[in-house]
């Protein structure tokens, strides 16, 4: 007789791929347009910068405490809907923010109830998978598919409305990701590992701690592109729907990834999949600084967002998961968000907003480049001493 097949889809499919859309088409809103928002009120690229890196300083800090509250008290749905709907009403203090300090605080505010969901949410998603974990980018694919509507068509209104129109639409899209959220229930908490590492022991192994070095790099090396990527191309006279479309071109690419990225995890080894992110990384930035007028050049680097996010993402969530499991699973997905996401990004934007005024936007693409080299670098050193992938509750 043959051994019975776990099902394909064994989990809620619609009911979490929703909560990827909504959550992703919020950054579809926010990452190209907030900072063009934040230039029609008057603000310079230094402001905007910090701006910015608030909310990524949001996602260092919420993540873990959500994460250590979880873990203890195994209401990670509960969490998760307090946090979108407190997300909402915070959110709602921006419509009467003018100057910097109002906005300043209310995005960090928001940003931390934002941030603080999705991590716990990734260890709902790995709860109902059990073991197909490599199916999950065909749950993950409809937030890309939220983040492309949202930056296609914000373009269109933001041409036609102007930038404030951008308020608005994040504020009804938290509104759906809020509901959302009440649509999923708590899943049955996978078995403890037996004898499982404790998290301190984990962080101290040497592969653990440049795993999150390399990401930390690699997401570094994106502050100059989701800061200032639509300012940017604005400079070089093409229109915010065009720009909203090459930003849509990204995510498409993206999305393509995804779909098949389960067989490459299935085949090759994840510190191979990440080196290739990170040196596809490296020439997306290369293409962005020295192409800025050739629309044809632009494509290129757009569809490298496959690799230097798609890629990325699937093979370092896919690391976490294998390591953190069990009681573990909450923190280790609130580790990667907050330092790779949130303190890679808070380190990008800031940097990125004080170089972009300082040296011009060509050299600060010409240094991003280095910081994914780096990252190559070092994870290529691991695999000499030992193996990037190997059993973490040995």
């Amino acid at each position: 007789m043959q051994p019975t097949q776990t099902p394909a889809v064994s989990f809620p499919y619609w009911r979490l791929s929703s909560f990827y859309f909504f959550h992703f088409a919020i950054l579809g809103v926010i990452l190209p347009y907030w900072g063009l928002m934040l230039k029609g009120r008057g603000f310079d690229a230094q402001a905007i910068g910090e701006l910015l890196a608030l909310l990524m300083v949001a996602k260092m800090i919420a993540p873990n405490v959500w994460g250590w509250l979880c873990d203890a008290t195994h209401q990670r749905i509960l969490a998760i809907r307090v946090g979108a709907v407190l997300s909402v009403i915070t959110f709602i203090s921006l419509f009467w923010a003018e100057s910097y300090w109002p906005i300043a605080i209310g995005m960090l505010i928001y940003g931390f109830f934002w941030h603080a969901n999705l991590p716990q949410f990734e260890a709902i998603t790995f709860t109902y998978l059990r073991d197909q974990a490599s199916r999950y980018t065909q749950i993950r694919i409809w937030g890309s598919v939220g983040f492309i509507l949202s930056v296609a068509f914000l373009g269109w209104l933001v041409d036609t409305h102007g930038t404030e129109v951008v308020l608005l639409a994040v504020l009804v899209l938290f509104m759906g990701l809020a509901l959302t959220t009440f649509s999923v229930a708590e899943p049955q908490a996978l078995p403890h590992p037996p004898s499982q590492a404790s998290l301190g022991s984990l962080l101290r192994r040497p592969v653990v701690i440049i795993f999150f070095v390399a990401i930390f790099l690699m997401q570094t090396s994106h502050g100059p592109y989701y800061t200032f990527y639509t300012i940017y191309l604005e400079g070089f006279g093409y229109s915010k729907t065009l720009i909203g479309q090459l930003w849509a071109l990204g995510i498409l690419a993206e999305i393509g990834l995804f779909m098949v990225a389960h067989r490459f995890l299935d085949r090759w080894p994840v510190h191979g999949l990440l080196i290739a992110s990170f040196l596809l990384a490296a020439l997306r930035w290369l293409m962005i600084a020295y192409w800025p007028e050739s629309l044809v050049g632009l494509i290129l680097a757009q569809l490298l967002h496959a690799a230097s996010f798609g890629l990325f993402h699937a093979t370092a969530i896919h690391w976490v998961h294998h390591y953190f499991r069990g009681r573990l699973q909450g923190r280790g997905q609130a580790l990667y968000s907050s330092l790779c996401f949130g303190a890679g990004g808070a380190v990008g934007s800031l940097a990125s907003g004080y170089l972009w005024e300082g040296i011009g936007p060509h050299a600060t693409y010409l240094l991003a480049i280095v910081l994914p080299l780096a990252a190559a670098l070092l994870v290529s050193s691991c695999i000499r001493s030992q193996a990037f992938v190997a059993d973490p509750h040995a």
